[in-house]
């Protein structure tokens, strides 16, 4: 998408007259104009010259944004488009108009009508009084001229705008006055005194001057407003230092962040900004990622470590080398994502547009009608069929219809980038809160992507220290992922490691090598099983490891097994309460995997997941995002390259920041932190966020709806409600003020419910929360044969009933196992002979349960 800079808009009606004139160029594919950012975001083939040539046949300017690379200065700079010049000047302008309106008002109505005192030589002159009347109102117009000059452009070009509601308006009223005052001048010639002070009474000059005053004060709290639905994005934009600490030739110099490059090493002092994206060489320090994350607790580095351009490094001294630089870095690439939002638009905005584009021709010829209706049916004097049509045109605001959408979306969107979410598009954030589905990738999404040690099973003769020093030696030698997870566990013990010789790979199956003289193995229970006898108790536990997700790595020495390693992908911390977190606000949970079908169910029945798709090829995850997305609004949460396709078909999708960059270009949302907890967070801000433009659409609506008709006069002969035009100014400066106020709101949505609500319990398989390693010894003197005997159970009705169950039957001695599913009202005990099925049916009765066979 190419962003353009967009000058001379006033309202919604010029907004969309730009978008029509725009979308008529050959090659431009889509248009979003944001009146909020004065922005323009264009897609297609379509030449920047052509664009901006489009633009300024319609009666506006336009020019490209520049990147920052374009501009020669570093990301924290803010864009020309964001920075709030108008208030300053709209403030100017209303501090002189109020000075002049205070004594036109005064000598107008304050003597009028309250008798406030004037000098005899005006008191008693009714044509002074009028002049002076006509000179403060020309200043006043003079000052706010732009509304005039901007209405003009407008009708001329074909395209009327709010600007050119307001010049006619006030227009109106100072050509009728000043005719008033000719007429006066006729009067006083003619020596008719009482006919002069009777067209004082004609006046409007007042009105014309309060009509501008006013609307310039909701311009300038509008202004003051929209400045602040921008705050979010342009804290972003300062965040980054303009400076870095290079070391070249041996020396510290202090550079200009844009003269960093990819490669460049950096230093980082206690207290100072990450300059740009880099790794660690040297160092320990902990750094503050609130700036990206939203996470208030500081986060530790240490060698090898990646750190984030506009981090604050708190502690230590820290030595980097630039990895990404420039717009390339996080921070870059965020204020990228939310500006690329702020630019575009939501579907639900289209109705608003298309209202805009005929509002004002509209209200125009309805103040036109109002007019002639009252002098022709209602038989009212010209003034008060004008101040009517004059009302018509005051109050209505296409304002209020323009803002309704982006400011919402502008300040959601500033939430999100707060809380680590970020929006590509408009759409996007809308879409997030009508999903009714979402898929989630398993590795790396709701589990930690990173295989670990778990359980440690070990005959007595061994002991667990012998087999993870086996085991260590041989794996230390591997580039497997599981190899990995061993070794990583057995640095973590600081255990030695033996001289393993003769070492090979076998394919596809385990490892093998030489200590001291004889063969050591490890691998897959085939491989064992094709090389020596297996144990059945090591059969056993290795089917009940299977059962609960985890892969069982076999070690033998010659020919004798010395223990199983398991090793699982273990879930994300907070997985568990984000799944149940979004089954409790209506959205169905599914999981997709690659991975065998045991494993998947026994991952998705810890997490708490609805539905369980195992063995999904790369290509198949597409597909099935596709199936179910013809149920409903579906959204896809993943990582990996694999997953593009995916996220691509979604209705959105999500990508974990963590993850690979394609998968986070095809994507639609972006979850910076890589927590799971972020996703119903994303689904609670959209929501809000679409019910705030729902709300200020209506209060635009109704607000136009209502008060067209009241400021026409039609209540008068009904109820005889009549508006001064100064009310109509008034409402319409409200009005759009009211509208940003009411998105501001979303500022103060709290996204993070009481996760305790959420807790998920009687967990059949703790070790998937959190790694606690268990260390099983096996006896063989005490289990010589291990018996199966199934229970039929009436009762059970859950998950819950199933971890309640399997726990009391474990927790038996000489209970090996328990395999135990409520949906077919059965548990399968693996124990050894000394175990009864009297004691096992007793245990399960006693947690509130029957044993009916």
């Amino acid at each position: 998408m190419k962003q353009y800079n967009v000058t001379g808009m006033s309202c919604a009606a010029c907004s969309a007259r730009v978008e029509k004139a725009v979308s008529k160029v050959e090659g431009v594919t889509s248009c979003s104009v944001s009146l909020l950012t004065n922005s323009m975001g264009v897609e297609g083939s379509a030449s920047p010259e052509a664009i901006i040539t489009a633009v300024e046949k319609a009666g506006y300017g336009a020019s490209e944004k520049k990147t920052e690379t374009e501009r020669g200065c570093s990301s924290s700079k803010p864009s020309d488009a964001l920075d709030d010049k108008e208030t300053p000047k709209l403030i100017k302008r209303l501090v002189v108009s109020v000075a002049f309106l205070l004594v036109l008002m005064y000598v107008s109505m304050g003597h009028t009508m309250w008798g406030w005192p004037l000098p005899e030589a005006l008191a008693e002159n009714p044509l002074a009084m009028g002049l002076i009347q006509l000179l403060l109102t020309v200043i006043i117009m003079v000052i706010n001229q732009k509304f005039f000059i901007s209405g003009a452009k407008g009708l001329f070009k074909g395209s009327p705008n709010m600007d050119t509601l307001v010049a006619m308006g006030a227009g109106a009223a100072f050509v009728y006055s000043t005719y008033a005052l000719f007429a006066m001048t006729f009067a006083v010639h003619s020596g008719d005194m009482e006919a002069a002070h009777g067209y004082m009474h004609e006046f409007y000059f007042e009105s014309a001057a309060m009509i501008l005053t006013l609307i310039t004060v909701g311009k300038t709290l509008e202004a003051m407003a929209k400045g602040k639905t921008t705050n979010a994005l342009k804290s972003l934009m300062k965040l980054a230092p303009k400076t870095a600490v290079l070391i070249r030739d041996g020396k510290e110099i202090e550079v200009p962040i844009e003269s960093v490059r990819q490669g460049d090493v950096f230093v980082v002092r206690p207290g100072d900004n990450i300059p740009v994206d880099g790794v660690v060489l040297e160092g320990v320090s902990s750094v503050n990622e609130s700036a990206l994350t939203g996470e208030s607790i500081p986060v530790d580095k240490a060698a090898g470590d990646s750190v984030s351009a506009a981090t604050v490094n708190q502690s230590g001294f820290l030595k980097c080398e630039a990895t990404r630089v420039g717009e390339d870095t996080t921070i870059s690439q965020i204020i990228k994502m939310v500006s690329d939002a702020a630019a575009t638009k939501a579907p639900i905005a289209k109705i608003a547009d298309k209202v805009s584009g005929v509002f004002v021709p509209t209200v125009i010829g309805i103040a036109l009608v109002t007019v002639i209706c009252w002098l022709t049916f209602g038989g009212e004097s010209v003034g008060f069929a004008l101040a009517r049509g004059i009302s018509v045109l005051v109050i209505s605001c296409p304002c209020a219809l323009g803002l309704a959408t982006p400011v919402a979306i502008m300040v959601g969107n500033g939430v999100g980038a707060r809380h680590g979410i970020l929006f590509k598009t408009a759409a996007s954030l809308e879409e997030m809160g009508r999903i009714k589905k979402i898929a989630l990738d398993k590795t790396g999404t709701v589990t930690e992507g990173e295989p670990r040690v778990t359980d440690i099973i070990v005959p007595d003769s061994v002991g667990g220290a012998l087999l993870l020093k086996t085991a260590y030696s041989l794996e230390k030698m591997s580039e497997h992922p599981l190899s990995r997870a061993v070794v990583r566990y057995a640095e973590e013990k600081a255990l030695d490691i033996f001289e393993i010789t003769d070492f090979r790979i076998l394919a596809g199956s385990g490892l093998e090598g030489r200590l001291d003289g004889k063969t050591v193995v490890g691998g897959s229970g085939e491989l064992i099983r094709s090389k020596m006898h297996m144990p059945s108790e090591f059969e056993i536990w290795a089917d009940r490891l299977s059962e609960m997700g985890k892969t069982p790595l076999y070690f033998a020495v010659d020919d004798e097994v010395i223990g199983i390693i398991a090793v699982a992908d273990t879930l994300k911390k907070d997985s568990k309460a984000a799944i149940a977190r979004l089954e409790a606000m209506g959205v169905e949970t599914v999981m997709l995997t690659g991975d065998n079908q045991r494993t998947a169910n026994a991952v998705g029945r810890e997490a708490g997941v609805k539905k369980v798709i195992a063995g999904v090829k790369p290509d198949g995850k597409e597909r099935v995002i596709r199936e179910l997305s013809a149920d409903g609004k579906t959204a896809m949460v993943g990582d990996g390259i694999n997953d593009a396709p995916a996220l691509t078909r979604a209705d959105v999708g999500i990508a974990i920041g963590a993850g690979a960059d394609v998968a986070i270009d095809a994507a639609d949302v972006v979850l910076v932190k890589s927590r799971p907890s972020d996703i119903p967070r994303a689904v609670k801000l959209s929501r809000a966020t679409l019910n705030t433009i729902r709300q200020n659409l209506f209060w635009a609506f109704i607000y136009n709806v209502i008060g067209i008709p009241l400021a026409a006069g039609i209540f008068i002969p009904l109820l005889g409600w009549e508006m001064n035009p100064m009310f109509g100014a008034a409402a319409m400066s409200l009005s759009s003020f009211c509208v940003v106020m009411n998105a501001l709101r979303l500022n103060f949505i709290k996204l993070d419910a009481k996760e305790e609500a959420f807790s998920h319990t009687g967990s059949s398989n703790e070790t998937f929360e959190a790694i606690e390693i268990k260390e099983i010894k096996i006896n063989e003197r005490k289990i010589k044969t291990m018996n199966k005997i199934t229970l039929k159970i009436e009762g059970m009705m859950c998950p819950h009933c199933e971890a309640r169950v399997k726990q009391t039957l474990e927790g038996l001695e000489g209970v090996a196992a328990a395999d135990v599913s409520h949906k077919t009202g059965t548990a399968t005990v693996t124990c050894g002979d000394p175990v009864s099925r009297d004691s096992l049916a007793k245990a399960v009765e006693a947690q509130g349960y029957k044993v009916i066979g």
